[in-house]
């Protein structure tokens, strides 16, 4: 016979039948209208397939023709049932395991950003917020890319186009910036002026008129080049805009020390290793007094960190350094060079890297009390404008 449909649903056991009738059993089995399938020869009996409900009711049939079964598999869900009915905390488990696992591949963890270079990150993510976008929010409550990326293109100022790509539990921001002109400062009328006494040696005039050429003497405040164009009945005024430099002279009062004092270290040290807890610190090694004459501690921190936060609870250790002292004596010579190199520093500092140093002149110089004292007047070509704004009345 065929099986019967839905058996594996409804249940069905294997029986192995023996005795002297068992093809009277077959045949009663059958005219009672039980189903069965499967029939096989096994041993010195049969094997044969029947559902669940129908195996309660072989007994009269088995003592009619003498015949005895033995269930030798059961198959379908009712088993599976009881047999999980047995491990219930184990379904248990593994259902609400199941049910986690759903629940979190429906959420939104992490949100990337790409192709954003002028507008910020928190921006981005403050806006997609706005929108119903943002780490832990489920992925069924939030719209469709294209509406998202609609949406975002209208609220974030100086964008072309976004793209909200989901894959999985990951949402991509693509941003593609638009192209903007650089905006340039807005610069009232202006005078450039000289910022002190100079005589002129480069001028160059983008934009106003100069009203000094090369060679010229100016004083300080003087106008160099002029922000009004035209006369006096038809005068425009402009950003002066342009590069003069000049030569300047600047004096030098220096004194610098024969001898020198300083420290090295020899290359010695101590540690010592201290657990710390919150405001306490416990030493753990590098007991004893280190013996240096001099030193220097250095201190290093090692707190432990889980994640972006700083647990109160580390290491920490100090280097007690052996430091010997040093005494350098400079010749006079070698003291004038590093008296003048000094000040020629302090100049490109003041005036500009790309100042240039004409010339230098020792005015006055004596040795004193372990020291050389100079005089110094340094020619420097440097930039001598500065910024006088045009104020109409």
């Amino acid at each position: 016979m065929k099986e019967p449909p839905l058996s594996s649903l409804r249940g069905f056991v294997t029986l192995h039948v023996t005795g002297p009738q068992v093809e009277k059993f077959i045949n009663a089995v059958t005219e009672a209208g039980i189903v069965i399938w499967d029939v096989r020869p096994a041993g010195n009996g049969a094997s044969l397939n029947l559902l669940l409900d129908d195996f309660f009711v072989l007994r009269p049939l088995l003592k009619k023709t003498g015949c005895r079964s033995r269930v030798t598999a059961r198959n379908g869900l009712p088993f599976r049932a009881a047999r999980l009915w047995k491990r219930k905390f184990f379904a248990a488990g593994v259902l609400l395991f199941g049910i986690g696992l759903l629940l979190l591949s429906s959420m939104v963890w992490t949100i990337r950003i790409e192709g954003n270079n002028r507008i910020a990150s928190e921006d981005i993510l403050q806006a997609a917020r706005q929108e119903g976008v943002y780490p832990f929010q489920w992925i069924w409550r939030m719209d469709d890319p294209d509406k998202l990326s609609k949406a975002l293109t209208s609220e974030l100022p100086g964008v072309s186009w976004v793209g909200v790509q989901r894959t999985g539990t990951s949402v991509k921001i693509q941003i593609v910036e638009s192209d903007q002109p650089e905006k340039k400062p807005l610069l009232n009328p202006r005078h450039l002026v000289s910022r002190t006494d100079a005589v002129v040696s480069e001028i160059y005039a983008e934009q106003g008129r100069p009203v000094v050429s090369r060679n010229t003497r100016v004083k300080k405040g003087q106008i160099l080049i002029s922000g009004t164009l035209g006369d006096e009945e038809n005068m425009e005024f402009v950003v002066a805009k342009g590069e003069v430099k000049g030569l300047v002279w600047h004096e030098y009062n220096i004194e610098v020390p024969l001898k020198r004092a300083g420290s090295s270290y020899t290359g010695e040290r101590k540690d010592r290793t201290y657990l710390v807890l919150g405001k306490w610190a416990i030493q753990l090694w590098g007991y004893g007094v280190s013996g240096f004459t001099e030193s220097r501690t250095l201190t290093e921190q090692d707190p432990l960190t889980w994640r972006s936060f700083q647990l109160p609870l580390g290491l920490m250790t100090e280097k007690e350094m052996e430091v010997r002292s040093t005494t350098d004596t400079l010749t006079p010579e070698a003291a004038r060079q590093e008296g003048i190199m000094r000040a020629k520093n302090d100049i490109l500092a003041r005036y500009g890297t790309d100042s240039t140093i004409k010339s230098q002149k020792i005015l006055h110089e004596k040795k004193d009390n372990g020291k050389v004292y100079m005089k110094v007047l340094f020619e420097v070509e440097e930039r001598i404008t500065e910024e006088l704004p045009i104020v109409n009345n």
